[in-house]
C-alpha cells in the first residue's frame, strides 16, 4: 500500500504525548483561512512511501520515542484513511502509540462504508487530536469552506469508541472570539466522554511567507496575531462552559463523578 507523503519529522514535541515521529500526509479538502500549510492541499502529489518505509524511518530513532510514538498529520490524513489504518495496525502490533491529528472532515455518518472505515481506524488508534474550527456550522463554512456537521459527528464517534481525544481550537479575532460560541463549544466538548486535553491556541501569521512564496494571496490579509488577553478570555469561557455542562451531566448520571478532565 502506497501513501502520498508531504514530509516527515523525527522530533515532534507538541503533537501528542512524548517525543513523536511525525508523518505529514499530502492532500486536504479544507481551505481554512488561517491555514499555514497550503503546500499540503493538493492530492496525488508528494513522495510515495510504503508503510514499511515509514516504520523504517521511525526505527532509526526509536530510542527517542520511548514515551511517544507516531503522529500522522497533514494536510488531512484521513483522505488516505486506508493507508493510515494499515500504518497504525502495523505500529500497534509492535507496541507503538498511534496518534492522528485530523479535522474529521472526511467522516460521513450517513455512509456505511465511511462508518466502517473510520471504526476500523479507531480500533488501532491510541489518540485522536481533533481540530474544531468553529461550533456553528455557518461560521464554520465562512472559516473553512465546509460545514462542521460531519466533524462533530466524528468527535462523538471517537468518544463512543473509547479512544482518547485531545481537542484543539484556534482563536481568530473576529472569527472565533464571540463568547456565545465559545460557550457552546465548551458545552459540546463536555459531552465527549474521552476528552483528555483541550488546547486553545492563538492565531498566528507564520504561514504568510509560505503563501507569498507560492504566489498566493493570504486570505486574512494583515490581521494581526491574537493578543494574550483575548486568548485567555477565550480559554476561560470555553473551560467554564465545559465545567458547568460536565457538572450537570454528572448530576444527571451520564458521567461518573471520578472522571478527571
Amino acid at each position: 500500500m502506497i501513501g502520498y507523503i508531504h514530509s516527515t519529522d523525527s522530533f515532534g514535541t507538541v503533537d501528542g504525548p512524548g517525543v513523536r515521529f511525525l508523518v505529514f500526509m499530502q492532500g486536504c479538502p479544507m481551505r481554512c483561512l488561517y491555514c499555514h500549510n497550503p503546500d499540503t492541499w493538493q492530492t496525488g502529489t508528494g513522495t510515495q512511501m510504503t508503510v514499511d518505509e515509514i516504520l523504517e524511518l521511525y526505527h532509526k530513532n526509536s530510542g527517542f520515542y520511548k514515551h511517544g510514538g507516531i503522529t500522522v498529520t497533514g494536510g488531512e490524513p484521513l483522505l488516505q484513511i486506508d493507508f493510515v489504518t494499515e500504518l497504525f495496525r502495523r505500529a500497534r502490533e509492535i507496541g507503538i502509540h498511534t496518534c492522528i491529528d485530523t479535522s474529521g472532515i472526511t467522516f460521513n455518518p450517513q455512509s456505511e462504508d465511511s462508518l466502517l472505515k473510520h471504526k476500523k481506524l479507531l480500533a488501532v488508534t491510541s489518540l485522536v487530536m481533533l481540530d474544531i474550527k468553529h461550533i456553528d456550522t455557518e461560521h464554520h463554512k465562512r472559516l473553512t469552506g465546509h460545514s462542521n456537521e460531519n466533524i462533530l459527528a466524528f468527535a462523538s464517534l471517537v468518544s463512543d469508541s473509547g479512544v482518547d481525544l485531545w481537542i484543539r481550537h484556534v482563536v481568530v479575532d473576529g472569527y472565533t472570539t464571540d463568547p456565545v460560541y465559545q460557550k457552546k463549544l465548551g458545552e459540546f466538548i463536555a459531552t465527549l466522554k474521552t476528552v483528555k486535553a483541550l488546547d486553545v491556541l492563538a492565531y498566528h501569521t507564520m504561514g504568510k511567507a509560505k503563501y507569498k512564496s507560492m504566489g498566493l494571496d493570504y486570505p486574512l490579509g494583515d490581521l494581526p496575531p491574537l493578543d494574550g488577553d483575548k486568548l485567555k478570555a477565550a480559554r476561560d469561557n470555553i473551560i467554564s462552559a465545559f465545567r458547568d455542562r460536565r457538572a450537570q451531566l454528572i448530576r444527571d448520571g451520564q458521567f461518573d463523578r471520578d472522571l478527571k478532565h
